[in-house]
Formats: C-alpha cells, sequence, structure tokens
C-alpha cells in the first residue's frame, strides 16, 4: 500500500499551481503592492484610495482594544525617575513661560479617519445630489446627516432641499390630536425654514387642517425661489395666505389645487395677482369653479400650459351661457395640455371646448373621456394643428345616450401625421366609418411612416382587415387594445403591448380565417 502512496504524493507535487482569478489580477493592477494605494470594495462601488493602509479584520480590531497600550519608549524612559521618588528641580521663570512642545504623534495614537471624510465637500455635495434627484431630499439626507461631521455639513447644504414633501402626522387621529401634531411641526419648520429650505423650488403639503395659513407665511417669507406649490387635502386656505404667497414668490408658475377646499375668491386672487405668469394649473371641479373659469376666460393667464380640471363623481359640470354680445377672450396661447376627462358623462358640449381653445394653436394633449356630448365636427373646428395624444373613451357611458356613429374621419385625417396616442374606447362608429378612419394612417410610397405608437380600440366595431392594415402601416405600434371588439374572433380580443406582441397579433390575423 506504499507504493500508491508514494504516487499520490508525487502526483501532487506535479500539480500545475491553482489559477488566478480575474479578481486578483484587477486588483493587483488598480492597487498593487508598495504604491500606497488600496482597495474598498462594496456591493456596487469600488475605491482606490491613498494612505492609509487597508482595514485590519474585525478580530484584530477587538484583540487591539483590549490589550492596553504601551507607552512610547521616551515616556517610558522618563518615567523611570519618578519611581524612585527624587525631587524634581524647580522650573526657571524662563522655561515656566515658554510653552510645553507639542507631542508628535505615532501611527499607535493616531486615529485613523474614514474615507468619508477625506471626500473634498464639493464632491460629497454632487453625490448627494445625485442620490437626491433619484429619489428626494427625505429619508436619505437625514440619515446622512447623523454619519458623520462631514456628512452632516454636506446635508445641510440648501441647495440639496429643492424638493420637499410635508406630510401632516397623526394623519387620521382625533381633531384636537392632530392640531396638537402640527403646532409641534410647525415650531420644527420655524427653524428649518430658513436653515434649509431657503432654496426650496417645488413644495407639496399633504393633509394640512389647521396651520396652513402660517406654514405659507412662513414659505412665503424664506422660500423666494418656489415655483411649485401642491396642496393636497388642506383645509383652511384664504385668500390672504395665497395673495401673499403670489406676491412674495416671484418665480411660482405651477399651483396644484385638487382634492382640497379653497374657496373659489381665493384662486381669483391669486390668478389676478399671479396670472400672468402661471403656467400650469391643476383645480377640482366643484359648484364654485364656474368663477375660477370665468376668470381664466379673462385671459388673467396668457401663459398658461396645462390645465387640468378634475371632476368628482357626484358633480355635474353646469357651465354658464356666455351673454349675449359678449366678445371672446383671448384664450389660452400657450397651453398645450387639456383634461376633462371623468368616468361617467357630463355636461361638456362642443360650444365649451370652443370657448376653452378658440386661441390655442399649439395643443398637444388633449383629453375628453367621458364627454360624451363632444361630436368630431365639434373637434374639427379646434384651432390646434399638431395634435400629438387625443383621448376620446368613453368608460361606464349609459346606453340611452345618443352617440355619434359617423365622423371618425374628420379627427384623423386631420391629426393624422401628428398623432402619437389615440383613445376610442366605447364609440359607437360603425365598421365602415372606422375603416376609412384608420386607413389615414395607412403609409403611402415614398411619405414617412406615421407616429402612431398607442391605439385604445376597446369595445369598437373594427374589423380584422382594419386592425391588420394599421399594424402594417405603423411600424412604431407599441400598445393596441382590442378588448371586447365583437367583430374580432376569439382569442384575439385583449391587449398587446410591445413590438412582439402586437406584430404576433398581426400574424394571427393574417392566418386566422375570415369571419362567415
Amino acid at each position: 500500500m506504499a507504493a500508491p502512496a508514494s504516487g499520490q504524493v508525487r502526483r501532487r507535487a506535479r500539480a500545475a499551481p491553482r489559477p488566478r482569478k480575474a479578481e486578483d489580477w484587477w486588483w493587483d493592477r488598480l492597487a498593487p503592492r508598495g504604491s500606497g494605494y488600496h482597495l474598498l470594495q462594496s456591493d456596487n462601488m469600488l475605491l482606490v484610495l491613498s494612505e492609509p493602509g487597508p482595514a485590519r479584520p474585525r478580530a484584530q480590531r477587538r484583540a487591539a482594544r483590549r490589550t492596553p497600550r504601551q507607552p512610547p519608549p521616551g515616556l517610558r524612559a522618563a518615567a523611570k525617575p519618578k519611581a524612585r521618588l527624587r525631587p524634581k528641580p524647580a522650573p526657571s521663570p524662563a522655561a515656566a513661560r515658554a510653552p510645553a512642545p507639542a507631542p508628535t504623534p505615532t501611527p499607535e495614537e493616531g486615529q485613523d479617519a474614514g474615507w468619508g471624510d477625506r471626500i473634498p465637500l464639493e464632491i460629497l455635495v454632487q453625490i448627494f445630489g445625485l442620490l437626491v434627484a433619484a429619489d428626494g431630499p427625505m429619508p436619505f439626507l437625514g440619515r446622512a446627516a447623523r454619519v458623520c461631521r462631514r456628512w452632516q455639513e454636506a446635508a445641510s447644504q440648501p441647495a440639496l432641499w429643492h424638493t420637499v414633501t410635508l406630510s401632516s402626522p397623526l394623519v387620521g387621529r382625533p381633531a384636537k390630536g392632530g392640531v396638537k401634531a402640527e403646532k409641534k411641526l410647525l415650531a420644527s419648520l420655524e427653524w428649518l425654514m430658513p436653515n434649509r429650505f431657503s432654496q426650496l423650488q417645488r413644495l407639496t403639503l399633504i393633509h394640512w387642517k389647521s396651520q396652513v395659513h402660517p406654514v405659507l407665511k412662513l414659505v412665503g417669507e424664506c422660500c423666494p425661489r418656489l415655483t411649485f406649490l401642491k396642496l393636497s387635502g388642506c383645509h383652511g386656505v384664504t385668500a390672504d395666505a395665497l395673495v401673499m404667497l403670489a406676491k412674495a414668490c416671484c418665480q411660482l408658475h405651477s399651483l396644484d389645487l385638487q382634492h382640497s377646499m379653497v374657496e373659489s375668491t381665493a384662486v381669483v386672487s391669486f390668478l389676478e395677482e399671479a396670472g400672468s405668469r402661471m403656467r400650469r394649473l391643476w383645480l377640482t371641479y366643484s359648484s364654485q369653479t364656474t368663477a375660477i373659469l370665468g376668470a381664466l376666460l379673462g385671459s388673467c393667464c396668457p401663459q398658461l400650459q396645462v390645465l387640468e380640471v378634475l371632476r368628482l363623481l357626484n358633480l355635474m359640470w353646469l357651465p354658464k351661457p356666455p351673454g349675449r354680445g359678449a366678445a371672446p377672450g383671448p384664450g389660452f396661447p400657450s397651453l398645450e395640455e387639456l383634461c376633462l376627462a371623468s368616468s361617467t358623462c357630463n355636461f361638456v358640449s362642443n360650444e365649451v371646448l370652443g370657448r376653452l381653445l378658440h386661441g390655442s394653436p399649439n395643443l398637444r394633449l388633449l383629453d375628453l373621456r367621458g364627454c360624451a356630448r363632444i361630436t368630431p365636427a365639434g373637434l374639427q373646428d379646434l384651432p390646434c394643428r399638431e395634435l400629438e395624444q387625443l383621448h376620446l373613451g368613453l368608460y361606464g357611458t349609459s346606453d340611452r345616450l345618443t352617440l355619434a356613429k359617423e365622423g371618425s374621419p374628420l379627427l384623423t385625417q386631420k391629426w393624422c401625421h401628428t398623432l402619437r396616442e389615440l383613445d376610442l374606447s366605447g364609440q359607437w362608429f360603425s365598421e365602415k366609418d372606422l375603416e376609412q378612419a384608420l386607413a389615414a394612417f395607412l403609409s403611402t410610397p415614398g411619405s414617412s411612416h406615421p407616429a402612431l405608437c398607442s391605439l385604445n380600440l376597446r369595445g369598437t366595431r373594427v374589423t380584422p382587415s382594419t386592425v391588420s392594415s394599421v399594424i402594417s402601416s405603423c411600424p412604431g405600434l407599441l400598445y393596441l387594445n382590442l378588448e371586447s371588439c365583437r367583430c374580432l374572433p376569439r382569442g384575439l380580443k385583449r391587449a398587446y403591448r410591445g413590438l412582439e406582441e402586437v406584430q404576433w397579433c398581426l400574424e394571427q390575423l393574417l392566418t386566422s380565417p375570415s369571419p362567415s
């Protein structure tokens, strides 16, 4: 049995050394031995740092803390005479006045500062800025400020606190507890506003019930660069607070008041003060919205680009007719987006839509979902020529309504070269009418392909031949909804997302037998 054992030993001796891994090669290439650099590696980061050397293992650090430190040799030599209890000579007056030399630190006494302390403050602020841009300032900046003094100094830079959301504490608690909590938070904001929020640009207040006016007053005093303000679920917003904010924040151009209880007089007073610079406005329709829309139609916001009126389910829009002989205002020349969508029928007619958009040639997005009284003839008269998104879907509409069965070609022939998203779900256009409408997207030889990338035909009477023609003519189509289309074969009545699914639908339509 000894011979096989000697053979195993010889084979082990002749075995080639284990090849080095790619990680070891990169490690030596980035930080070779004796270069004065070392590497710190984490899950998704690799840092090449200069002195000092790599950190010791945890077991060695614990052992070093447990063992008592030995004084330097010079101090041990000086301590020997003290053991003999010899009296020290009295120092001379000149030596007493001279300052004692500072002891030179040794490597054992000096503390190793972390790599975060060696990063320049400007670089650290830029790194924090990237994280804030991706996830917001909270809770990252609050946690980073507790790491070390350098990180606390970087996290305290007002330039990082440009977007803040303040939610009222103890939401859902009794009213008395909520008021006390808001007062405590207001006391903290009195320090935060001048020290952290001096460069604030976007502010959102959620579910504030009693202290909205003091908060807006602090914002007006300490945040002159504010450009966007959102009040969601807030009560007690007065006209004085909004007017004061409009005067103090000269760069404020976007206001979102959806789901908040705000008097129409307060909104009108704000628009009279800051309407000339307003670009975006979000409102919730109520019985008092007519006064606000009247102020908007009176050319108080000539630079308005986005107007969204969210309509609640238990309210109906009954706009007042214009007076006899009243000249129409200039409208909104810079308006690009208009949303009047609702889940049930409302009373927005062609006349109301014409009054809103008669002076808006730059409109890009028009959302009229649920507006059953809008007809293709009324949309054809609009002055916008480069509409990109048109949403006319009907959701939950009663069958008793008289819907238009013809006229869809008027829409596609006008905007076929610019439309990117088209929603006709629930419309009652006939098969022939839809075929003529979608034929506008058929590309001719020598012309560019249509820009259509999203088409919603849910619940319509579209035929298989019409759908296959559209898919073949629009190579950029990425979304196609064919749910509840009665004229299509079974198995194809669903939504298709992505280029592969849309092309699969085309193959199925071309290979499936035609209906009898």
